[in-house]
């Protein structure tokens, strides 16, 4: 199964390069961004996990209730994408149930941050996909956890696909940066390995993030964005849709494979 999944959520980023954008802007570049990811998945009926912090749903009631009225799940990305507290995992869970009215049973920490798993059982999630089982230089080294899908106190983790062996990352910014031909090749690669590939996106990469005096990215960031990414990921889907391998939600992964 292909898992594909965004992680929708304030477009915060530019914070990090130094360089400051309103709150009316964040939720404006990821809106256009999940708009388009919709448009792609609908054209090719396929259905996706969308991880959204509860602060941007609050935002976009039209485009959530699209994300849920055409099949796709929705899960917690927690409640802020920029602050974290213990108590937004349960709280932006019951944000998104009441905003959508849908069962929330998934969770992503923003930047694939370390969470206490007990908190996350607690919380009533049934998975978490919080995990990239690589190595990014200022960013984590989880070369010690398992390549893929384990359970760890109560909560089943699903981690992001990274190739067998080397455990390269199959992430938004190797997708961005590497040739398609040769992502293909790996994605394949791990897909015949695993028999299944877990790989997230978020919205704000369809949309054109090469204005340096805006954001200030550097090439490895904005490379292949806005419509080059939608095209490449139009591209990708076709390809994987010709190989007739199919696609999911995580919540109907883990009922594949009756992990509950």
């Amino acid at each position: 199964m292909i898992l594909l999944s965004f992680d929708i959520e304030e477009f915060d980023m530019p914070f990090e390069y130094g360089k400051d954008i309103t709150f009316e802007n964040q939720i404006d570049v990821s809106a256009r961004g999940t708009e388009i990811i919709l448009d792609l998945l609908k054209k090719h009926n396929v259905k996706a996990t969308f991880f959204s912090t509860a602060t941007f749903a609050m935002h976009i009631p039209e485009l959530l209730k699209r994300i849920v009225d055409e099949g796709h799940e929705l899960a917690s990305h927690t409640y802020y994408h920029s602050s974290f507290n213990v108590i937004d995992l349960v709280n932006s869970k019951k944000k998104l149930e009441e905003l959508a009215q849908t069962n929330v049973v998934g969770f992503r920490m923003p930047r694939m941050q370390p969470v206490n798993e007990n908190e996350i059982f607690l919380a009533g999630y049934t998975y978490n996909s919080s995990i990239n089982p690589t190595f990014l230089p200022g960013r984590y080294n989880n070369f010690d956890k398992p390549r893929t899908y384990f359970k760890q106190d109560g909560v089943w983790q699903i981690p992001a696909s990274v190739s067998p062996i080397v455990r390269f990352p199959l992430f938004w910014l190797s997708f961005h940066n590497l040739p398609l031909w040769l992502y293909k090749r790996i994605a394949s690669w791990t897909y015949k390995v695993d028999g299944y590939l877990n790989i997230y996106f978020h919205p704000w990469e369809f949309t054109n993030l090469n204005n340096k005096e805006a954001y200030n990215f550097p090439r490895y960031v904005s490379k292949n964005s806005g419509d080059e990414m939608t095209k490449r990921i139009d591209n990708f889907i076709s390809w994987l849709k010709e190989k007739k391998v199919p696609f999911g939600t995580f919540k109907s992964f883990l009922e594949k494979h009756q992990l509950d």
